[in-house]
């Protein structure tokens, strides 16, 4: 009589390995979208919010290198700042100390960077189109200039996100391809995307208005929206809008 054959657990595993190597080395989608606060941050955690660790760090006395990985010198970082600050020196970064040095990060902006000159972008003569003053940051110039060639167009669910130059936008398809002209946005995001895009609150040249079925921005104190008066679709707004249940985010420096 033979003996049954034995399976070879050899390739299995080491494609369990592989698989295991691949999950390892990518980080959950929410670690990706994690900001300091959201999470306790210890050796081994690693993300985008780790790399918010490490700026803040620097920026708060103690040089740390953004790479989004809590190694060893991360750690030593983090208890030098915890000595400095009279907390326990345990090398971890609980959800309210992260939140404390977001918060600490934001007054250092706002004191260092002053507010944008009064009406620095205005709605053009055609009410149409508007114009940013000379002084303005290029990137900030270039966003006018890219929501100046979408103002004729409609409003198009789903419009801009599966090409650019599309017949229609939607809210967010309009904001993702005002940034993109300007060069701060690689791909189309959603509403719900925007509410973790760039840094938190509002900028100072540019801010986009967030929650999970709206998104809309500001350009130098102008709202560009495709809801407001008169026409549905991307347009400037000289109206105000109401920012209460929206997150507020701005690009880095702007």
């Amino acid at each position: 009589m033979s003996r049954p054959a034995i399976p070879r657990l050899g390739p299995v595993l080491a494609g369990a390995c592989a698989l295991a190597a691949g999950l390892s080395a990518h980080p959950p989608a929410a670690h990706a979208r994690a900001e300091l606060g959201d999470r306790v941050l210890r050796k081994g955690s690693h993300g985008r919010d780790v790399r918010a660790l490490q700026r803040a760090l620097t920026r708060l006395g103690q040089p740390t290198t953004a790479d989004g990985r809590f190694g060893p010198a991360t750690r030593r970082s983090v208890r030098r700042f915890e000595r400095a600050e009279e907390l326990r020196p345990d090398g971890i970064v609980s959800r309210p100390q992260g939140r404390g040095m977001r918060v600490r990060l934001k007054r250092l902006r706002a004191a260092e960077t002053p507010a944008a000159p009064a009406a620095a972008v205005t709605l053009a003569a055609d009410g149409r189109s508007a114009v940013a003053r000379p002084d303005a940051p290029p990137p900030v110039r270039a966003a006018v200039e890219a929501a100046n060639r979408i103002t004729d167009k409609p409003y198009r669910y789903g419009g801009g996100h599966g090409r650019w130059e599309d017949r229609g936008y939607d809210c967010s398809g309009a904001v993702s391809y005002v940034l993109h002209g300007a060069g701060l946005l690689r791909g189309a995001l959603a509403s719900g995307g925007f509410m973790r895009w760039g840094d938190a609150g509002r900028g100072r040249w540019i801010t986009v208005y967030a929650h999970g079925g709206h998104a809309y921005m500001t350009i130098g104190g102008l709202r560009f929206d495709t809801s407001g008066r008169g026409e549905r679709g991307p347009r400037w707004r000289p109206e105000p809008r109401a920012g209460r249940g929206y997150r507020a985010r701005h690009p880095e420096g702007l």
